[in-house]
């Protein structure tokens, strides 16, 4: 089993969840975040930090659909092991509905 990063991070990008990771398994997009299912180890810390719950594990419904999003962009997307900032309109993006066509496909910059 492994954690997913569902449609509630993008735009919100919280970072929280990188800080606890002991394993260092999420990776950045521009506007959201990922983990790799062959490094985490399901330990769930991550979940209960995310500020956006947008993480759930592998085996809840909702994580379905993401788990193969999660794998393709881990493999890209440089690691992130460190908080960062979140966007500036991260608490307006917040549990709105139907962000999937606005997650970019382009990684973190710098």
């Amino acid at each position: 089993m492994t954690y997913v990063v569902t449609e509630n991070c993008i735009r919100c990008k919280f970072t929280d969840c990188v800080e606890v990771c002991p394993v260092d398994c999420f990776y950045a997009g521009e506007n959201f975040l990922v983990i790799n299912p062959d490094e985490c180890i399901d330990c769930g810390v991550c979940e209960p930090e995310c500020p956006a719950e947008a993480i759930f594990p592998d085996s809840d419904d909702r994580a379905t659909p993401w788990a193969e999003l999660n794998a393709k962009y881990a493999a890209v997307w440089p690691n992130i092991t460190r908080k960062i900032d979140a966007p500036a309109d991260a608490q307006e993006w917040k549990d709105k509905p139907n962000k999937k066509e606005l997650l970019s496909p382009e990684p973190q910059k710098g």
